[in-house]
């Protein structure tokens, strides 16, 4: 079994795309460190503002990869980085600001400093992790 899911790994990889556990698993570490931020960050009352932080941000680079999960968009253009690298933490900052729109927060300077960080940390465990 384990030499089934290697080989399945290498030919996702060979193919120029990502399973999608790899790239569950790199949401889920932007989501975890966008919390840790934000609870860092906002007033200990924002908790709800925090656990949305941190599920907007894991969801958005979960949904961006999962579907723009090609080669084409995989590849590194410039060294290290590769389209969906850089378009990951642009979703991520748009969920965040519809997420600011839809409900006003408590603390817009902090939530805005937030959102700046979680498009940071997005960028970041992108190119790090995939």
């Amino acid at each position: 079994m384990t030499q089934i899911v290697g080989t399945a790994i290498n030919l996702a990889a060979e193919a120029g795309s990502f399973s999608a556990i790899h790239i569950a698993l790199t949401a889920a570490l932007t989501g975890v460190l966008a919390l840790a931020a934000a609870a860092w960050r906002l007033p200990r009352t924002a908790w709800p503002d925090v656990v949305a932080i941190g599920v907007l941000s894991a969801a958005a680079v979960f949904l961006w990869r999962i579907s723009a999960n090609m080669p084409q968009l995989n590849s590194d253009g410039l060294p290290g980085f590769s389209a969906n690298d850089w378009l990951a933490p642009v979703l991520t900052y748009i969920c965040l600001s519809a997420y600011a729109d839809l409900r006003s927060p408590s603390d817009p300077r902090g939530h805005g400093q937030i959102r700046t960080v979680a498009v940071v940390i997005s960028l970041v465990v992108n190119v790090v992790t995939i």
